[in-house]
């Protein structure tokens, strides 16, 4: 039997600000995107992909697909811990994540979002993620298995 790879996860952790909320003193459901793009982002730097080695390889990576729980509301001025993990990549990306109170490790919102590699120079959609991707992917999986 395969041992499958570690994971390619990162963690990151904010304090919700007042221009998050709704009047009811609550993140709005919307701004929740803006958490899950900020741990994407430190994720996508770990393997060396940041979004100008994305412009740079040729590829830009829209997102074609969401899901989000609302498990529990987030207030403003509240400490958060959102996990993502890549969990595919040969074909799309696909990153779950997780937000969780940062002092009682509480669940409070479960997602995730795919994108896929379009080419910048003819806007056409990959069917399959570019060499330069996986690459980096495969790399980091070999140094960290």
């Amino acid at each position: 039997m395969t041992e499958q790879p570690r994971p390619l996860r990162t963690e990151v952790t904010m304090v919700t600000s007042f221009q998050d909320a709704d009047p009811m003193g609550v993140v709005y459901h919307g701004n929740y995107f803006r958490f899950f793009e900020e741990a994407r982002r430190i994720l996508m730097e770990k393997i060396d992909y940041s979004y100008h080695a994305m412009m740079a390889s040729g590829y830009m990576w829209p997102i074609i697909d969401t899901r989000v729980k609302y498990v529990k509301p987030i207030p403003y001025n509240h400490a958060i811990r959102i996990s993502a993990t890549l969990t595919e990549w040969e074909n799309r990306l696909r990153v779950d994540y997780v937000i969780y109170d940062a002092k009682t490790e509480q669940r409070m919102t479960k997602a995730h979002t795919m994108q896929v590699a379009v080419g910048i120079e003819d806007q056409e959609m990959c069917f399959v993620s570019p060499k330069v991707f996986t690459d980096k992917v495969e790399a980091w999986h070999a140094g960290n298995a």
